[in-house]
């Protein structure tokens, strides 16, 4: 078996790099290196070696989805595959416990309407334990489920339907599935199900669905990582061969929907704006047309040199949001595009735009320049999944997808042959034959803003009748040029990509100095042209160099960060200081971004979480603070409006200062060619003085109060609690860390175990401590049922409570966590942007450069005092101030009840709408 990702990386490095022309791929050049095995009892076995780390992923796929399912039954293949995560006979317990106990990453499991799979990255130690709980549900499960646990997962999965419902065009997708797929057809109904039959799920489902499709004939397992395939053989052979194959299954087969008329539907949501949406029944996947439409899409709206971007957002502004994409499924597909249309603006006319230019595709087809970018975008993201050995896109993603759709595990080298030998003239005739009949249009409109006014009528009596009228972590390399700009460089050899992040000291705090909003508006701007090239041009040639690169700030930092391949690294690294020193922030893409952003801060308004993220801090900090500001940096519309091109210039020459910022490369890089280069271009950036923030104490005193954002019909409540703790480095940061993680960090803590899995009322909850220099929030957090808000609010006051005094964290939990949080360490650096990730944050708290070398020992180490003390220092019960955002009308009479200072009604802006509204007293213990 080959070394390190020999595999792909020797075809990388066959591919011809020319700046200007992209590189010259080819199929052919790209193999993966697996072994493929049939167990006796019909299991599919794929491995592949990857010995860069030590870890393994694990993949285990069942060919049954929801177009499995009966008419009457949906939402069972989802509802099942929860269950699945309960215990088995054998390990009678949380599958999730037990994962997170031996380092599991990536560790999830999905149903779509094709296939279900269960994944998960662990040290490679822990394989034979995985072995043994894969095994060990799918052969012996049924022993486990009994009703209270179906009745559990049923909950969950009815809060998951809620969740999705309760988002922004989030029926989209049930009137689309009806629309496109006639009654009885398998993809009629959507995966997530329907209510009622969720409800009517029973045991004898549970156990007909497991005998039926859980067999070892219709399931293939892909290992990947630090393994000997013939070692891994041996093993499944162990843990599996004993399960019996399953009975026989008729497979369905394709089955395209011959939609011949147009169809329309048009609906009102809680948007901030129109969405105006086609599509069309197409072939299905893993076919030629198939591939052809992931180009098409790419075409249309893929990056800034996309047709859809270009005309609408770009140059017209007239929308907000411009995707496409091929929806791909087994036995028949949907390409779906879609505008949404910025407020002001004619929907209808856009609408007959969007057709104009689908029809002007169908008609010309694409430009050589369009098919050859897209092609070299596509083989781009191909190869950097081959990076990872898990989660979606990494390589036993791809090799048990390929096994189970296709029966060949190799059937990826037929998709790339396709993309690599389509022709203009084949995307063309692709369109004209599935494009031009049988479109649906569905037509999302925002609700109408409504109101009421004082009544003046006596309705003591009928009125009287008027008047009739009509009606693993690498070393740190640093050094610093001429101009006092840092270099840190994390050397990875043997990984073809390279990631590139300037760090400037900066960020949204900085907006205390001028106007909220401004250190997002000059990030976002700042890719938009240098002094050579434009906006345009740049997105170009990042394109045909296989790299991304994106401007933004955060919280205490700005950032400019690529990511490329190694073959292409000069010509990348060329263009990212072009960005860096060179931009020009044109006028006309400064409205264009302005204009956007004020959109964002109105969709922000609109979303749940956004708006409790937006208000938090002004009232955790007070108002004359450096984080005051909205916490997704967006600031006010007004403010926005205000700021001038001159602004975010003055930001950027305020701020972007080498003795202010610090370069962090990580990839297969010689320091000694680095700081050469970077000598050369950076080192001619001048030196000069930053302004000092002043971080003032938080002036705010309230404590107990219930800040309540009102969003009629929310079929969620979310609950956000916190105050403010230590800044970073005051507490012990390792122990902070692990008593996050019990208490509400990991899917095992105490909140989420006690709101999802034992009540059912969430999808997830938690807590955290957000990252920031300075004092900082500590957060719980719960989107819960609205009938349910009250009684949630009770248990969290319960769960932060009994943790500082009567049910303190345990040994026990501090062994879980701790023994999670080592082993997973292997798995946590697996790409080169985490490890960058991770140098950027030893660099923003300024940690010493062995700092994750000693982690490992510093996590074993940690005593049950240790977390103890730190909870005593981080979690203040009594500080406590919560942020609701809900229906008013439906949950503000038990709110009332529940012994709150103060509750405060405000806007998703922080603004106070009415006076303090005095609760009734209660007597309820918290």
């Amino acid at each position: 078996m080959k070394k390190l990702l020999s595999a792909f990386i020797l075809g990388l490095l066959c591919l011809s790099m020319n700046y200007g022309q992209g590189f010259q791929f080819s199929a052919d050049d790209i193999d993966i290196a697996y072994k493929k095995y049939t167990l006796k009892n019909g299991l599919t076995l794929l491995v592949y070696e990857d010995h860069k780390a030590p870890i393994a992923a694990v993949n285990v796929w069942y060919h049954v989805g929801s177009k499995n399912e009966k008419p009457g039954k949906s939402g069972f293949a989802h509802l099942f595959e929860h269950l699945m995560f309960n215990g088995s006979e054998n390990y009678n317990t949380d599958y999730f416990q037990a994962l997170e106990s031996i380092g599991g990453t990536d560790l999830n499991g999905t149903t779509n309407s094709d296939r279900t799979n269960y994944f998960q990255n662990v040290p490679v130690s822990a394989l034979d334990q995985v072995l043994f709980l894969e095994s060990d549900r799918m052969g012996h499960l049924l022993g486990a489920i009994d009703q209270a646990r179906l009745d559990e997962q049923r909950g969950v999965v009815q809060n998951e339907k809620r969740q999705g419902e309760n988002q922004p065009y989030g029926k989209q997708w049930d009137y689309l599935t009806k629309a496109m797929y006639p009654k009885g057809h398998p993809y009629s109904w959507t995966v997530i199900g329907e209510m009622e039959d969720l409800n009517a799920a029973s045991l004898e489902d549970v156990q007909n669905w497991f005998k039926t499709y859980y067999g070892p004939a219709n399931a293939v397992v892909a290992v990947a990582g630090d393994v000997n395939a013939d070692e891994i053989l041996q093993k499944v052979t162990a843990y599996f061969g004993d399960i019996p194959s399953g009975p026989t299954l008729e497979r369905q087969e394709v089955n395209i929907p011959n939609k011949v008329y147009d169809s329309r539907q048009v609906y009102e949501d809680r948007v901030p704006e129109t969405r105006i949406l086609f599509a069309w029944n197409t072939p299905q996947f893993g076919s030629k047309e198939d591939l052809y439409f992931d180009l098409i899409s790419a075409i249309l709206t893929s990056g800034k040199n996309s047709r859809l971007y270009q005309k609408f957002i770009y140059k017209d502004q007239s929308a907000s949001a411009a995707v496409s994409f091929q929806s791909s499924s087994e036995i028949a597909s949907e390409f779906i595009t879609w505008l949404n249309v910025k407020p002001g603006q004619d929907a209808e006319k856009l609408e007959q735009e969007l057709w104009d230019e689908i029809d002007k595709f169908i008609k010309e087809g694409p430009t050589e320049e369009e098919l050859k970018r897209v092609k070299a975008n596509y083989f781009a993201n191909f190869i950097k999944g081959l990076e990872r050995i898990g989660g979606f896109g990494g390589v036993s993603d791809i090799l048990a997808s390929n096994e189970t759709y296709h029966g060949d595990a190799s059937y990826y080298k037929t998709q790339l042959k396709y993309i690599e030998n389509a022709t203009a003239e084949d995307l063309k005739k692709t369109a004209a034959k599935w494009l031009t009949k049988g479109k649906h249009v569905l037509i999302c409109n925002p609700f109408p803003e409504y109101d009421v006014v004082p009544s003046t009528v006596d309705r003591s009596k009928l009125p009287a009748l008027a008047e009739q009228k009509g009606s693993k972590f690498p070393d740190l390399q640093r050094t610093q040029l001429s101009n006092g700009l840092n270099v840190v460089l994390a050397q990875r050899k043997g990984v073809p990509t390279v990631v590139i992040n300037l760090v400037t000291d900066a960020g949204y705090k900085t907006d205390y100095l001028s106007t909220p909003g401004t250190a997002k508006l000059a990030m976002n701007l700042m890719d938009e042209g240098t002094k050579d090239k434009s906006s345009l041009e740049i997105n170009a040639q990042l394109q045909l160099l296989g790299a991304s690169l994106s401007t933004f700030s955060s919280q205490d930092e700005s950032n400019v960060y690529m990511t490329t391949l190694k073959p292409s690294l000069d010509a990348s690294l060329d263009l990212f200081l072009d960005v860096v020193l060179n931009p020009v922030f044109p006028e006309k893409e400064f409205e264009r971004l302005q204009s956007e952003q004020i959109n964002d801060i109105k969709k922000e308004k609109s979303q749940p979480i956004t708006m409790a993220l937006r208000a938090m801090n002004k009232y955790l900090y007070g108002d004359d603070h450096p984080y005051s500001s909205p916490y997704t940096g967006t600031g006010y519309e007004d403010g926005v409006a205000k700021l001038t091109r001159k602004d975010v210039v003055d930001f950027y020459d305020t701020w972007f200062k080498p003795n202010n910022s610090t370069i962090i490369i990580t990839g297969d890089v010689e320091m000694s060619e680095l700081k050469s280069k970077l000598e050369k271009t950076l080192g001619k950036w001048k030196k000069g003085d930053v302004p000092k923030i002043v971080f003032n104490q938080p002036q705010t005193s309230t404590k107990n109060t219930l800040y309540l954002m009102n969003r009629p019909e929310s079929q969620q409540s979310v609950i956000l609690a916190g105050h403010l703790t230590e800044k970073y480095g005051d507490v012990s940061e390792v122990a902070l860390e692990q008593m996050v993680n019990i208490l509400g960090g990991d899917f095992t803590s105490r909140i989420n175990m006690n709101l999802r899995e034992d009540k059912h009322w969430s999808y997830g909850a938690g807590g955290f401590v957000m990252g920031s220099k300075e004092v900082r929030p500590f957060i719980v957090y719960a989107p819960v049922q609205t009938d349910k808000t009250a009684e949630s609010v009770t248990e969290i006051r319960k769960e932060i409570s009994e943790f500082t005094s009567t049910r303190p964290a345990t040994k026990e939990e501090l062994e879980k966590v701790k023994t999670n949080q080592v082993l997973k360490l292997p798995g946590q650096w697996e790409t080169n942007s985490s490890v960058n990730s991770s140098v950027r944050n030893l660099i923003r708290y300024n940690l010493p450069d062995d700092y994750y070398q000693k982690y490992d020992q510093n996590v074993r180490t940690l005593s049950v005092d240790d977390i103890r003390k730190v909870s005593n220092q981080v979690v203040k019960p009594e500080k406590m101030n919560w942020f609701m955002v809900g229906d008013r009308a439906e949950i503000i009479s038990k709110l009332d009840e529940l012994g709150f200072d103060s509750i405060i009604e405000i806007d998703a802006d922080g603004n106070m709408l009415k006076p303090t509204v005095e609760p009734i007293k209660s007597d309820i213990k918290n």
